[in-house]
């Protein structure tokens, strides 16, 4: 690892001394692009987590039904799988910084689309915000890896944990915000337009840079070689294992979101302690999402981190099987770690994996297409599950199942191999 690590520092300043001297500072002010990756990060959760706490009142104002009503959750969830992979021919045509002001900006119209007085807007801004987090998912490595080449599991970690961060108070703020501004569910959820708005903003010192920056390698032709794609990334096994990694960790996460309130509540604990349960592993997940990257980043390899991420998962589920009730704090504990972990361990997986952005990138594209489409699967799934059977033993049992895959994925994933 330390002979690859040298030769990648070699090539990196043999190519970095071919530039032109704008291109060569990239980092002039890193202060500055580390704002605007975490003001970034912070709109790519909380959009999402804000309509949990209002699905009721949507149901109501529209008249929709159970299923109909959670769909306003499963729906951006889905076309984050069908935007995903179109993302690396956007960054390839217009350049990363480019389409991620673009995303942001699409994300606070999908976000204002989805409260206007239309049951027809209501889902088309859902449709809209799920292809821009799309967008945004796939982007963010890739350009981790281009600006922070040395540091890409750190900087991962951060703006992993800046997501879960961003939900978190999303979560928490939707219903003191709809008291607050007197304005019902509407006003409440189109306030958050106004954090991508700040995010674009923060954002457009990076746009007019990479404008110079394109201007002086056309200026100059010994500039930087384009860097070319991954051939036959969806025949490659590694790249199958980090896909599924991801997919079937989201599944876990997003069943568990759906859900673990009301099996909580279903096996007779009070609605509002379930409720701060679960809004507690939220919390924890801050933790895992952080640390996880971290550590992945110093190792050579990161089988042994899957396993346990894995296993994690499998304990706390396990706890929700047999002692649903008394063991509901460990369990929220300890699937928190698991979750957390689990997100900012697939993100760490595209970096660490690739050798550059645009291989970052392309391996994003081909993991949050498949991870998003089987995740959206795992509520409706669970949820018809229950439906079938009128209990939740055969949903946890099946979700233990799913552990064991995600551990398989993992151990792959994990090995020390360079896709390309």
């Amino acid at each position: 690892m330390a002979v690859t690590r040298a030769r990648q520092s070699v090539a990196t300043a043999t190519t970095a001394s071919s530039l032109p001297l704008p291109v060569r500072t990239r980092l002039a002010h890193p202060a500055l692009l580390l704002t605007g990756i975490v003001l970034v990060a912070l709109n790519m959760r909380a959009c999402l987590a804000a309509v949990s706490p209002m699905i009721v009142e949507i149901q109501r104002t529209f008249g929709l039904s159970a299923t109909a009503g959670g769909l306003v959750t499963t729906v951006p969830v889905l076309f984050q799988g069908v935007g995903a992979p179109l993302t690396p021919r956007l960054t390839r045509r217009f350049g990363t910084e480019r389409v991620v002001l673009g995303a942001v900006l699409v994300l606070g119209t999908g976000v204002l689309l989805r409260v206007l007085p239309s049951v027809v807007a209501l889902y088309a801004g859902c449709v809209v915000i799920g292809v821009a987090i799309a967008v945004l998912n796939v982007s963010m490595p890739g350009l981790v890896k281009r600006e922070f080449p040395d540091r890409a599991a750190a900087m991962t970690g951060v703006y992993s944990t800046t997501m879960l961060v961003g939900a978190t108070l999303a979560a928490g703020l939707s219903v003191p915000l709809e008291h607050a501004l007197g304005g019902g569910w509407q006003a409440s959820l189109g306030t958050w337009s106004l954090l991508a708005l700040v995010a674009a903003v923060a954002w457009l010192p990076q746009v007019l840079r990479s404008r110079q920056e394109r201007a002086a390698v056309a200026a100059a032709p010994a500039g930087r070689p384009a860097e070319k794609p991954i051939e036959g990334i969806w025949r490659s096994p590694l790249a199958w294992q980090i896909s599924l990694f991801m997919g079937i960790s989201s599944l876990l996460v997003y069943t568990l979101v759906a859900w673990m309130p009301t099996i909580l509540a279903d096996h007779g604990m009070d609605r509002g302690e379930s409720a701060l349960v679960f809004a507690f592993s939220n919390l924890v997940q801050v933790a895992g999402a952080f640390l996880v990257p971290l550590l992945a980043g110093r190792m050579t390899h990161q089988r042994g981190l899957a396993i346990a991420m894995a296993g994690l998962n499998g304990l706390g589920i396990a706890l929700l099987l047999v002692v649903p009730v008394s063991g509901a704090w460990v369990s929220a504990t300890i699937l928190g770690v698991a979750q957390g972990g689990s997100l900012g361990l697939g993100l760490a997986f595209i970096v660490l994996r690739t050798g550059s952005a645009a291989g970052a990138a392309q391996l994003g594209g081909m993991s949050q297409a498949v991870g998003y489409l089987v995740a959206a699967a795992g509520p409706v799934g669970a949820g018809a599950l229950h439906q079938l059977t009128g209990g939740w033993t055969a949903t946890l049992v099946l979700m233990l199942v799913l552990v064991t895959v995600v551990g398989a994925a993992g151990w792959g994933a994990g090995r020390n191999r360079t896709l390309g």
